[in-house]
């Protein structure tokens, strides 16, 4: 049988041209799909690029700083004043490596390889959110996220989106990676109002960036993806430190750490701060702030980063708080349940300490007073500024005294220390008394003064120095609070006056009659160091030398004012030739001590908020140790 041969007719050369005619439509086809699509990217991409802001816009970028105000050095952080974001910008090598790669870990570990778009992570993230039919996974790189939360609102569309990729493309295309994250670091929201790293370490370890451990570093990072939800202050905490051990892990797995040191680092104890109002000498703090937000508006102080330097003296502020911490404690027995207390640089103006009550943080008292009504003790009033209803005494009289010296009498000028029927004043015939109810007949002004001697200084207000005459002096040196009709009983302090004036006005005495009004903040610069205030203050002769000189004489002569007080009372201080005056209304509604040197000058308050009357005890046991106690120990500390 014969055999068949078997074999396949080769292809003729018409079906084998049609077959490359079709191969080469498909991708002509495609081709132009393809180029289609790229001109459709294209216009997509030009559409909704002509309004886009420029990527250059970071670097002109304010962003929302706050306000910082500091003690005399500015090492001393008083307080921050911020609205919705507290910030403060570093450049990118203030941040430890530790943190950076804690943070490219966490929010995206490819962040130096990729173009600005990680399209593996976004593919990764996509199925992973379609095999959970619903968006959990981010897939945003750090540049994304950039963009997003500068430039973009938080509407989710396609449009957004594109406009996003496009700006992204353009920031990576133009800046550095550091420089991305710079901005990146110093822009991202930490919770508590913290925005950047540098304001979230501050907020939650009380410390600098450059000083947080790695394990902190972590928490940080942990923090960027549900600031909220996992604040440490929050009901999640454990959550937070679930967060940071997972970042801990991926950092070892990406070979910045061991497994070792990870394992090793969990087991550290995370010590969060306290979530308090961080404010140091509050007081005086709190009036620099009022005058801050008179004059430059409270929003641009929330927004502009600007940095005071107050005129505080730190280590002044803290022998100042303990004195009345300690005096207010020791008065509690005199019922007198508050203190306050300012000092000076006379030539200058400047305050140095102010402790506006005995305790700003403390409990009213009694419990249960309420808008400071029947407050002995109210914490938050700063007694300092506050001048109404505080009559000073006796520690008016120095004004009277040397407005008689200015019109040329002396210390030993003479006048008679006697009962005296002074006349009618405000429908009242006025006779004063001597604290001690004696009388010491002719008496010279040096001792009249030095022991305070109550009709011996009417006398030298009426008939040597002049009441009108004396109110002026008095208002020339700095006391805001005096106005007419005046009558007799001013010079034993029966008109109002505030802590902060009288010891100004005394400090006019030290600087041998020079007055500079009192200066709070001695400069301020804006968040580029550009100086925007400056304090200028120069000193005016208000009083001649030689009447202040000889006041200055009387008040520091410990021998004229023994016969009254004693040779070792609370306003002698050894080794120191310090003139000071006390002051005791005469209900023991206040109990004042006003003393200086010609480089300090300290003024003390005590009583009680709502005036209630003191046991009967004269101010140089209650109002005078206190003074001695800050004096005693600031003059051994000021240098100036």
């Amino acid at each position: 049988m014969a055999r068949r041969k078997l074999y396949r007719q080769p292809l003729t050369a018409p079906l084998l041209r049609a077959g490359i005619g079709l191969v080469k439509g498909f991708w002509k086809i495609t081709g132009m799909c393809i180029l289609l699509l790229g001109f459709i990217i294209l216009g997509l991409f030009i559409y909704y690029a002509k309004d886009l802001p420029r990527p250059e816009k970071f670097t002109e970028k304010q962003f929302t700083q706050s306000t910082k105000i500091y003690d005399r050095t500015g090492e001393v952080l008083l307080y921050k004043i911020y609205g919705e974001e507290k910030r403060t910008l570093i450049p990118l090598s203030a941040v430890p490596e530790h943190l950076k790669q804690a943070i490219i870990v966490a929010e995206d570990k490819n962040f130096y390889k990729h173009p600005g778009i990680d399209f593996k992570g976004t593919m990764r993230a996509i199925m992973v959110d379609l095999k959970l039919r619903k968006p959990k996974q981010g897939g945003s790189t750090i540049t994304q996220q950039l963009i997003r939360s500068t430039f973009l609102t938080r509407k989710k569309t396609i449009e957004r989106k594109i406009r996003e990729i496009i700006l992204t493309i353009e920031l990576e295309r133009r800046y550095s990676k550091d420089q991305i994250l710079e901005w990146y670091v110093n822009q991202v929201p930490f919770g508590s109002n913290a925005y950047g790293v540098e304001a979230a370490t501050q907020t939650y370890f009380k410390k600098s960036v450059s000083e947080i451990s790695l394990p902190e570093a972590a928490i940080l990072a942990s923090l960027i993806q549900a600031p909220s939800y996992l604040s440490p202050y929050g009901k999640h905490k454990e959550k937070l430190i679930s967060h940071k051990n997972n970042i801990l892990n991926r950092m070892a797995k990406q070979r910045y750490i061991s497994k070792e040191q990870a394992e090793e680092l969990k087991q550290q104890e995370i010590i969060f701060a306290p979530n308090l109002v961080e404010i140091k000498a509050p007081h005086f703090t709190l009036y620099v702030k009022q005058y801050l937000e008179t004059k430059y508006g409270e929003n641009f102080l929330k927004e502009k980063g600007l940095k005071v330097w107050t005129s505080l003296d730190w280590e002044l502020q803290q022998i100042a708080k303990e004195a009345v911490e300690k005096g207010s404690e020791t008065n509690i027995k005199y019922k007198a349940y508050n203190a306050s207390l300012v000092a000076i640089q006379p030539k200058t103006g400047e305050i140095l300490a102010m402790v506006g009550s005995k305790d700003y943080f403390g409990e009213s008292f009694p419990k249960g007073c309420t808008n400071g009504k029947n407050c002995l003790f109210e914490p938050k009033v700063n007694v300092a500024i506050y001048g109404i209803g505080r009559q000073p005494g006796s520690a008016f009289k120095p004004f009277a005294y040397v407005t008689a010296f200015k019109k040329g009498y002396n210390d030993k000028t003479i006048v008679v220390d006697e009962e005296t029927n002074f006349g009618v004043w405000g429908n009242k015939e006025y006779t004063p008394k001597n604290y001690d109810g004696l009388f010491r007949g002719p008496i010279s002004l040096r001792s009249a003064l030095a022991q305070s001697i109550n009709v011996a200084s009417v006398k030298v207000l009426l008939y040597l120095a002049g009441l009108e005459d004396s109110a002026q002096t008095a208002k020339n040196l700095g006391i805001t609070t005096l106005s007419p009709p005046y009558g007799p009983s001013i010079v034993l302090g029966g008109w109002e006056v505030k802590l902060l004036d009288i010891t100004s006005a005394y400090g006019v005495f030290a600087a041998q009659g020079l007055k500079v009004p009192p200066v709070s903040i001695l400069k301020i610069t804006d968040n580029q160091g550009n100086i925007i205030e400056e304090n200028k203050k120069t000193p005016k002769r208000v009083l001649g030398i030689k009447e202040t000189q000889l006041l200055n004489d009387i008040l520091s002569d410990n021998e004229a004012r023994a016969p009254m007080f004693g040779f070792n009372s609370s306003l002698h201080i050894k080794g120191y030739k310090v003139a000071a005056k006390t002051g005791t209304t005469q209900e023991y509604k206040d109990a004042w001590a006003v003393g200086y040197t010609p480089s300090l000058v300290c003024g003390v308050w005590a009583g009680n908020n709502n005036n209630y009357p003191m046991k009967k005890k004269p101010s140089v046991m209650i109002a005078g140790p206190i003074w001695k106690e800050f004096m005693s120990k600031a003059l051994l500390k000021i240098n100036f």
